[in-house]
C-alpha cells in the first residue's frame, strides 16, 4: 500500500513536468531540430569565396556544401540590389540566373525571387524567376510553367532560369526530383545592370519568405549542370565559375563571392535567419 501510495505521490509531483517535457521534445522533432540537417556542419559566412588572380579562377576555402548558418529574410519591406553596375549578358547572349526558396504561404505571381533590368516601357518582359501557385519560371516574352502546383508553402525549393540564345528554361527541383520545361523565347535587352533580390522592379512587388545562394551566370547551364546544383544542397557552390557574375549566398550577409565585387545593398530591411532549417529536406 505504501509503495502504490508512493508511486501516486510521484505521478502528482512529476507528472505535469514530464508531459510539458515530451511536448517540448515533440515540438522540437517537428520543428527538424533533431533531423540530420539540423545537426549537420555549418557554413561559416564567406567560407567558400571565388578567387580572381592573373587570370586564374579559383574556389577556396570550404566548399563541400555544408548547410549555412544564416538566410535572408523578407517581410515584403525591404529588398536588396547591387551596388555596382553589373556586366549582364543581354540581348541573345546565354545566362543563367537560379535560387533558393521558401514561402510559408502560396506566393503570387508577382514575387519575384531575383531579376535583373525592368521592361518598362517597353512590352519585352525581363528575365527573372519567381514562385507562384504553379511555380512559373518567367523570361523575356512569356510565362513558363515548369510544373503545376509544385510551389509547396512551407518547403524550401531550388528554382534556376537559362536561356541560350535561342530557348528558355526552366527548371523547379523539390522532394529530391527536378522538373524542367522548355520554350523558344525572344531575346531582350534589360533597360538596367542592377541585380534585384526579393523585389520585381518592374511593379514593385516585394517578396515575402527566405532566400539563399542567389548565382547568375554569363553561360546556358545544361540540364545535367543544373541538376548538380540542386544535388549539391541550399549551401553548393557555384560551377563553372569562369562564368560566374554574382554569387550571394545571403549568410550572414549581403557580400558577392564571385570574386567580381557585385554586393548588395538593402532598401527598407531584412533580416538574417539562423533557425531557417524547418522544411529543409537535402536533396
Amino acid at each position: 500500500m505504501m509503495k502504490s501510495q508512493s508511486a501516486m505521490e510521484y505521478l502528482m509531483t512529476y507528472g505535469w513536468a514530464i508531459l510539458i517535457i515530451a511536448v517540448v521534445l515533440g515540438v522540437l522533432f517537428q520543428l527538424g531540430v533533431f533531423s540530420g540537417s539540423a545537426l549537420a556542419p555549418r557554413a561559416q559566412p564567406g567560407s567558400c569565396t571565388v578567387q580572381r588572380f592573373a587570370g586564374q579562377v579559383s574556389l577556396e576555402g570550404i566548399c563541400q556544401g555544408q548547410l549555412p548558418q544564416f538566410v535572408a529574410q523578407f517581410t515584403g519591406f525591404g529588398y536588396i540590389f547591387t551596388a555596382n553596375q553589373i556586366a549582364y549578358p543581354s540581348g541573345s547572349q546565354p545566362r543563367t540566373l537560379l535560387g533558393w526558396y521558401y514561402t510559408s504561404g502560396q506566393a503570387t505571381g508577382g514575387y519575384a525571387i531575383a531579376s535583373y533590368g525592368y521592361s518598362s516601357p517597353f512590352n519585352a518582359v525581363y528575365p527573372f524567376i519567381r514562385p507562384t501557385s504553379q511555380a512559373l519560371v518567367t523570361t523575356f516574352d512569356s510565362d513558363l510553367v515548369v510544373c503545376g502546383a509544385c510551389a509547396i508553402p512551407g518547403s524550401w525549393q531550388f528554382i534556376a532560369e537559362t536561356y541560350n540564345g535561342i530557348a528558355e528554361s526552366g527548371y523547379v527541383g523539390v522532394g529530391g526530383t527536378i522538373f524542367s520545361a522548355t520554350q523558344v523565347a525572344t531575346a531582350t535587352t534589360p533597360s538596367s545592370t542592377e541585380l534585384f533580390i526579393g523585389q520585381n522592379p518592374d511593379n514593385g512587388n516585394r517578396f515575402i519568405g527566405a532566400l539563399a545562394n542567389i548565382q547568375l551566370y554569363n553561360t546556358s547551364l545544361s540540364a545535367n549542370e543544373v541538376q548538380a546544383l540542386y544535388l549539391e544542397g541550399i549551401g553548393g557552390a557555384p560551377i563553372k565559375i569562369q562564368n560566374l557574375v554574382g554569387w550571394w549566398p545571403l549568410n550572414g550577409n549581403l557580400n558577392d563571392y564571385s570574386g567580381n565585387n557585385n554586393n548588395g545593398q538593402v532598401y527598407g530591411s531584412i533580416s538574417f535567419n539562423g533557425t531557417w532549417q524547418s522544411g529543409y529536406t537535402p536533396p
